[in-house]
């Protein structure tokens, strides 16, 4: 099947457009398929700049691109205008660090990623290895998406990088490594015994400050510029507000997600769950400027300004 020459010409001005593009189902915020969701999760973990087109909302460019890239799948991925491939691929590539060299990523190497384990934990994880080990396999250590961290025994994967800590040597993928600059492992008594503790300062909670209803205000007289963004119902707005605040809606998300990643963001809800959630979703971002108000709009009405009505 030919594509004419005016869609040829417009999916060449959306691949110029960006550096990065990635045709997929959904969006970046929302993919609808699992392929294309694990596409975002690696695109994610390297660079924080990149745009996505959403193929499901165009039947016509859905199968315009396939005809383009001569690839019979989504998601794709572009990058300096060139294609790069689909899912398997671009795992593949991510994997062996093909990847981040064609986007200018520089990943971390084993002699720069320091990790801490603490004697017991070291001591725990070699009787672990002795115990369960063998030839060809070997500790490793994944870090998925939402941070969460799991210690196993497996297979030895030649595209891993070697992190050596207090003796114990753990293998990571590209992906999880990118993620542990830092972390500490200890181990800790519980009442179903001891456990392993990882505490990792990249995870998006570490990164997020918690402000005081009484230094929101502070901030607010100050008059510096920064976002105050409200995460409640359009309802709850109707009832109480900040002055000065802004309603998040997707159109907010998106103009938020486009500011430059050192722009203070401030978020609050009615008691404060809701905003550090979408704190949360901005510090993994890479946004690295992030406040969560204590207490929400309650907290403000109680102790800051109580012409606000409470609810």
């Amino acid at each position: 099947m030919s594509l004419d020459e005016a869609a040829r010409e417009a999916i060449g001005n959306l691949i110029s457009g960006h550096e990065v593009t990635l045709f997929m189902k959904g969006t970046r915020q929302q993919p609808q398929c699992g392929f294309s969701n694990t596409v975002i999760q690696i695109l994610d973990s390297l660079v924080t700049d990149y745009q996505t087109v959403d193929v499901l909302a165009d039947q016509k460019l859905r199968e315009d691109i396939k005809t383009y890239s001569s690839w019979p799948t989504i998601p794709q991925l572009y990058v300096g205008g060139e294609f790069i491939g689909g899912c398997d691929i671009i795992q593949e590539l991510f994997q062996n660090g093909e990847l981040a060299e064609a986007l200018g990523v520089e990943l971390p190497e084993p002699g720069t990623l320091a990790i801490e384990i603490s004697d017991r934990a070291a001591e725990q994880l070699r009787a672990a290895n002795e115990q369960q080990g063998g030839p060809g396999r070997a500790l490793h250590l994944s870090i998925d998406a939402r941070f969460q961290a799991n210690l196993f025994l497996g297979p030895v994967d030649g595209n891993e990088l070697v992190v050596e800590a207090n003796g114990i040597e753990l293998r990571l993928d590209r992906m999880s490594a990118s993620r542990a600059a830092g972390l500490s492992m200890d181990v800790v008594d519980t009442p179903q015994g001891p456990g392993f503790k990882i505490e990792n300062p990249n995870a998006p909670q570490a990164r997020i400050g918690q402000l005081s209803v009484q230094g929101l205000k502070a901030l607010i007289d100050t008059g510096e510029r920064f976002e105050l963004m409200d995460v409640r119902t359009i309802a709850e707005r109707e009832t109480a507000h900040i002055e000065g605040s802004t309603l998040m809606d997707d159109a907010e998300a998106s103009r938020l997600e486009a500011l430059p990643k050192d722009t203070r963001i401030v978020f609050h809800c009615h008691h404060g769950p809701r905003s550090q959630q979408a704190a949360e979703h901005f510090a993994a971002l890479g946004f690295t400027n992030v406040h969560n108000v204590v207490g929400g709009i309650d907290a403000w009405s109680n102790e800051i300004d109580p012409s606000v009505p409470k609810y």
